[in-house]
């Protein structure tokens, strides 16, 4: 699935599409909110307040992605690889740690 790749090698090339200070701000908010998102809205099928609020995280999460992109002046890196939307959250935990 990496493409003979290490996860090393994917988050550098996604950091190289996230310098600009409000991307990263962006980023650092919206990862989350979609990751948080995602079991919510598997909640909702028995808890309908879960599927709202799973909703609204995850297009919150999305719009602060795509604006950071419009700052940064790219488009997101799934435009070209879809295994960069798994590679985000990867991204995501190491900045946490400061590893990025």
């Amino acid at each position: 699935m990496l493409g003979n790749r290490t996860w090393a090698s994917w988050i550098a090339q996604y950091s190289e599409s996230h310098r600009h200070p409000l991307n990263l701000l962006t980023h650092t908010f919206g990862i989350p909110m979609i990751l948080i998102s995602l079991p919510l809205m598997l909640a909702g099928a028995f808890w309908r307040l879960g599927l709202w609020c799973g909703i609204g995280l995850f297009v919150a999460g999305w719009a602060l992605q795509f604006l950071g992109h419009a700052i940064e002046g790219k488009p997101p890196e799934f435009f070209s690889d879809w295994r960069f939307l798994l590679v985000g959250s990867r991204w995501w935990f190491a900045k946490m740690r400061g590893k990025v």
